[in-house]
């Protein structure tokens, strides 16, 4: 996703350095990024340094690294910022060229297999029977991340069977009928990493998502398109390009929805409804950009 988010810069332009201005803006003393509060967050400071890197900016790596001490292993943390936990750890060795620690590597992932299901998958529960594509899709991240091989990864397909629709989308939840953009996007590109067929039926479900001004709305409303939001045009964007789907048909719309949702002190909101500007934000606006930089005139 940074390789995406990094061709950005071509539609930024000089716009660019005010990005690099806001998310710098977010990183605080003790080396984390904010997130909705002064406090330092775990959660965003994945998008804060993800933003930098894609931006080519200055990262302090050695602030960064003195914030995730704090969390050890990860022995407290809940599924979701065990993740954020591989990932910060994973990105500032990556910047740094170096290998993330083997014992630190082993430690985080055994804890995420305590969130492992009886049916293969991944849940942000302990003892789930069932997992969800969100958590499926954070759990391959981690050991993306830190270049470790899961047990079990077609557990991860097995899980996903149970969570499609019949109209070809995915949900989190096997009792819900009606799909979610953004754990479709999730799903499906689980499977491209999997290396798993995917079905037409799902691509043409989320390109059917697309708001008639333009960016994904979360999930189908009956009688109304809904409100399209930047978390969901972000990961169905990605998804899209994963699967090998030309989207530029829609990227005229699109960027003028990213455009509604700009702010001239260098950063994104994430819906017409929610105006707060945050670092997690941003980069699905930056991530968004480096996709529709590479549609504009397909």
């Amino acid at each position: 996703m940074i390789k995406a988010a990094s061709r950005a810069r071509h539609l930024l332009g000089d716009s660019a350095a005010l990005v690099a201005g806001f998310i710098g803006k977010q990183f605080n003393e003790d080396g984390g990024f904010r997130g909705r509060s002064e406090k330092s967050d775990l959660y965003y400071t994945v998008f804060g340094i993800e933003a930098l890197r894609a931006l080519n900016a200055e990262i302090d790596c050695r602030r960064i690294a003195g914030y995730l001490e704090q969390f050890g292993r990860g022995e407290e943390l809940d599924f979701v910022h065990l993740a954020c936990l591989a990932r910060c750890r994973a990105n500032v060795c990556e910047h740094q060229n170096i290998i993330v620690d083997r014992t630190l590597r082993d430690d985080i992932l055994g804890h995420i297999e305590t969130y492992r299901c009886l049916d293969g998958g991944y849940s942000d529960e302990t003892d789930a029977r069932q997992g969800t594509a969100y958590a499926c899709f954070l759990a391959l991240g981690a050991y993306q991340d830190l270049n470790a091989d899961m047990d079990n990864v077609t557990g991860l397909a097995d899980c996903l069977e149970a969570l499609q629709t019949t109209d070809g989308a995915y949900s989190n939840d096997p009792a819900m009928q009606i799909g979610a953009t953004p754990a479709t996007a999730a799903a499906l590109a689980i499977l491209h990493y999997l290396d798993e067929p995917i079905e037409e039926s799902s691509v043409q479900w989320l390109l059917r998502q697309v708001h008639p001004k333009g960016g994904f709305v979360a999930v189908p409303v009956a009688g109304s398109y809904g409100m399209p939001d930047l978390l969901s045009t972000a990961t169905a964007m990605q998804a899209l390009a994963l699967a090998g789907v030309s989207t530029g048909h829609i990227s005229e719309k699109c960027l003028d929805f990213l455009d509604s949702l700009w702010s001239s002190e260098g950063a994104f909101s994430g819906s017409w409804a929610d105006p707060t500007l945050d670092c997690e934000y941003t980069y699905y606006g930056m991530l968004s950009l480096g996709h529709l930089s590479k549609s504009v005139g397909e």
